[in-house]
């Protein structure tokens, strides 16, 4: 719980901004949320002439990426997504180049079956999440459909080693638990598995199919691993000890002994471990001071490939397990790698790599020979990439002293004499943290000049254990007051900050809202994304898939005193403290944070005569994916921007 000095100074600005919200009610009404004016319309607007300062968003949003790589069995083609058509579609590099093979909705999975003969991948409706899943052939000639849409939710399982059948889970229509079902992909036929548990997800296939490693939520940074036997339909706990950990990228060995996995169960840190099955032990292989992340075995076995989160940067790790030796991996940009993922067949491994100046690309390691190639070659929407800024990882204590954690942009020209404004970004999850990827709004404003603090609050992941779960229950305010101590700190850094907004999606959007109402005298603006302003509604009406972490990450809505405390962490709460301009974006079709949060806070702070500038997107749902909604989102931040903080020191023209 928040001490009580704080809450006095919140009632002070409390009878402060009723005082100013009886004033504003002599302002004509404004319009309401769902009103024409709030959903976004395409605007004509030049790229301008490449080469030129200051380029507009849509060059930046232009600069794409290659993600979700999945090769071939034999290692000879890939399958990725890419919107370089607009929004996300499936595209194979083969030995003739690449080719695009879907063409509908954007796309959000694909998974290269092992058997060779086709790609599995999934779509859903204008970002509803309800997904269905199809199965395309590499020359994207021959389709048919998995799995129908519906109004269920979806998670994907993966296809077993065979390639034969595909796990997923799903809820019932309305239902909040789910289920484990397992497909036939040449007939179609599915069965269902495991019957009715909230938040249970398959991870990993035996590699006889005849079993699946299960994960069930703990939380969002916990879970527990189960088994369930297909022959005898019973599931039994694996990994489940009295401390939450987390269990992630299962990996087994050919031979179905055991599979190696990362997991920070007994530590801080995140290990590289393997689980003997039959002994059912778990043994430490790697313990670095810091997180392993992903983990990728080789389909014979014989390499063992990791990477290691360094400060938020990835470092690569690859052993010869026949040998115990450690292979090199030269030439990887610096960046995050986001995904490692092997031929089923051969000894090649892809890397997904982003980084501040590679948007998104796909390299390729021959294990064997120890070459590394680059596959894929995105443009970089005529922008020089040496040009983009590479972040420092810097770090500062916050108001209780606890040390908190971030990346630092500084915009080129910055001097003691001309402070940039900044803005201070708030990641979602909470459990996530800011990472050196690329990231287009951040380069985009950076070129303008403003200074960009990409913020790891406490809950956030990458710091251990401890430091993810110190926003936890009624902790959670103290994540909030983080805020202020990141402006108080960027005051000493010859940084403007007397000229600071804030800006953040899904609970940086919660984040965003509770900054310019709990800490009215902080920030100068506010930019928010798909937020939570009312934690009751919102944990009420959030996707089962949340609602199966929520209750670990939050509490229990159903209780009374749990309920209050959510009344009283909420935004709307406070809304008629707020003083600085919002800008708030929002999805439709959101399923995560119902569009109804967007709205009740733009019409609370209308009616009150607020400055608060709304984009509700009517073909979106808990992101915007779309190309032009997002080149309209942009430009109308970039214009937010420079009426509330101000220009940036960037001096913009041809």
């Amino acid at each position: 719980m928040v001490g009580g000095k704080f809450w006095s100074v919140l009632v002070s600005l409390a009878l402060l901004a009723a005082s100013a919200g009886a004033a504003a009610q002599t302002k004509p009404p404004a319009p309401a949320p769902s009103a024409p004016e709030d959903v976004p319309v395409p605007v004509p607007g030049s790229l301008g002439l490449a080469g030129a300062r200051c380029a507009d968003i849509s060059r930046y949003l232009n600069a794409r990426a290659a993600v979700n790589p999945s090769l071939s069995p034999d290692g000879g083609e890939l399958v990725y997504r890419t919107g370089v058509s607009g929004q996300p579609q499936l595209w194979v590099n083969g030995p003739d180049g690449p080719r695009q093979i879907t063409f509908g909705e954007s796309v959000n999975i694909a998974a290269w079956s092992p058997a060779g003969d086709g790609i599995a991948y999934s779509v859903d409706r204008g970002g509803d999440e309800r997904e269905g899943y199809y199965f395309i052939s590499p020359d994207g000639k021959r389709e048919r459909e998995l799995v129908a849409p519906a109004d269920s939710f979806r998670v994907w399982g993966g296809f077993s080693r065979d390639g034969s059948q595909v796990a997923y889970a799903a809820t019932e229509p309305g239902k909040a638990d789910f289920n484990v079902y397992v497909l036939t992909v040449a007939t179609g036929q599915t069965r269902r598995v495991l019957s009715g548990q909230a938040g249970i997800y398959p991870v990993a296939w035996r590699p006889d199919g005849k079993a699946l490693v299960l994960s069930r939520v703990r939380g969002e940074d916990a879970n527990d691993l189960l088994y369930l036997d297909l022959t005898t339909g019973q599931a039994s706990d694996l990994l489940a000890p009295p401390e939450a950990s987390a269990y992630t990228q299962i990996a087994w060995t050919p031979d179905g002994k055991g599979f190696y996995l990362s997991t920070n169960q007994d530590r801080d840190f995140a290990a590289l471990a393997y689980y003997d099955f039959a002994a059912r032990k778990l043994r430490t292989v790697e313990t670095p001071a810091h997180d392993v992340e992903a983990v990728a075995l080789s389909g014979d076995g014989r390499y063992l490939a990791w990477s290691e989160n360094v400060g938020g940067f990835s470092e690569a790790r690859l052993r010869d397990l026949r040998t115990n030796r450690t292979v090199p991996i030269l030439g990887l940009p610096k960046g995050v790698i986001q995904t490692l993922s092997w031929a089923e067949r051969a000894p090649r491994l892809a890397f997904q790599v982003s980084g501040p100046q590679v948007p998104g690309d796909v390299w390729v390691l021959n294990a064997q020979r120890g070459d590394l190639k680059r596959v894929t070659k995105s443009a970089t929407g005529g922008l020089d990439e040496s040009t983009f800024v590479i972040p420092a990882a810097v770090s500062f204590k916050s108001h209780d002293g606890e040390t908190i954690y971030g990346l630092l942009y500084r915009p080129a020209g910055a001097t003691t004499r001309t402070l940039p404004p900044a803005v201070v970004m708030v990641h979602g999850g909470p459990t996530a943290q800011a990472r050196p990827d690329f990231d287009a709004a951040t380069q985009y404003l950076v070129a303008r000049g403003y200074a960009i603090l990409d913020l790891n609050f406490r809950g956030s992941t990458g710091y251990g254990k401890r430091f993810a779960r110190l926003d936890n229950g009624r902790l959670r305010p103290n994540a909030v007051k983080d805020m202020a101590s990141a402006v108080e700190w960027l005051g000493t850094q010859d940084l403007d900050n007397r000229r600071v907004a804030v800006m953040g999606g899904s609970y940086g959007g919660y984040m965003t809202f509770a900054a310019l109402t709990t800490l009215p005298d902080v920030f100068q603006a506010g930019v928010g994304f798909v937020g939570v302003s009312n934690w009751v509604t919102a944990l009420e009406g959030a996707s089962p898939q949340l609602k199966a972490s929520d209750r670990y990450e939050y509490g229990n809505i159903d209780d009374p005193a749990e309920r209050e405390f959510f009344t009283q962490l909420s935004p709307i709460t406070y809304v008629k403290q707020v003083r600085s301009p919002l800008m708030v974006l929002h999805g439709a079709n959101d399923p995560r944070d119902p569009v109804g949060e967007a709205d009740q806070l733009v019409d609370a702070l209308r009616s009150q005569g607020g400055d608060v500038e709304y984009l509700r997107f009517p073909d979106e749902g808990h992101s915007i994916r779309k190309l032009t909604n997002r080149v309209i989102a942009y430009r109308r931040i970039a214009a937010f921007l420079e009426r509330t903080i101000g220009k940036g020191i960037a001096v913009c023209g041809g």
